[in-house]
C-alpha cells in the first residue's frame, strides 16, 4: 500500500478511537457508516455492530486507563480502512474530506504526516517543507 493511503488510514482508525468517547460520536459514526453504504453496502450493517463493540470496549478502556486495549482498537480500525481502500482505493478522498469534517480546525489529536516527492535532475534544486520555509541564499 502507498505510504500514503497507509498513513490516511492509520490516522483514520486514531480518529474513529479518540472520538469513540465524544460528543462528536455520533456524527464520527454516521460518517463512517455512510462511507461504508457507498463503498461496500453488504458490510455496512457489519461495520455498524463493530463501530458500536468497539465503542463499548473504548468507553470502558477509557474509565479503567487500559491504553493497551485503546491502542488495538485503533490498529483494529486502522486495519478495517486499510481493507475498504485496497478494495475501493477511489474512496479514499471520500475517507479524506470525512477526516476533515471530523476533526475541527486546530484540533488535530493526531497529526497526519506529510508526504512529499520530488524529482531534481540537472543542476535542479529543490526545497521542500510542512510547514514554514525560510532560504536565504548569496
Amino acid at each position: 500500500m502507498d505510504p500514503e493511503l497507509a498513513s490516511l488510514t492509520q490516522s483514520a482508525g486514531t480518529t474513529v478511537v479518540t472520538l469513540m468517547a465524544t460528543e462528536a460520536w455520533q456524527a464520527a459514526r454516521d460518517g463512517v457508516l455512510e462511507l461504508w453504504r457507498r463503498v461496500q453496502p453488504g458490510r455496512a450493517e457489519a461495520a455498524a455492530a463493530q463501530l458500536d463493540a468497539s465503542r463499548e470496549d473504548a468507553l470502558a478502556a477509557g474509565v479503567s486507563e487500559d491504553q493497551q486495549t485503546l491502542s488495538e482498537l485503533r490498529t483494529q480500525w486502522a486495519g478495517l480502512f486499510r481493507r475498504l481502500l485496497v478494495a475501493h482505493p477511489e474512496a479514499a478522498a471520500e475517507l479524506r474530506a470525512l477526516l476533515d469534517e471530523l476533526q475541527p480546525p486546530g484540533d488535530d489529536p493526531q497529526p497526519r504526516p506529510t508526504v512529499q516527492h520530488a524529482t531534481a535532475s540537472g543542476h535542479a534544486r529543490i526545497y521542500q517543507a510542512g510547514r514554514d520555509q525560510h532560504i536565504t541564499e548569496s
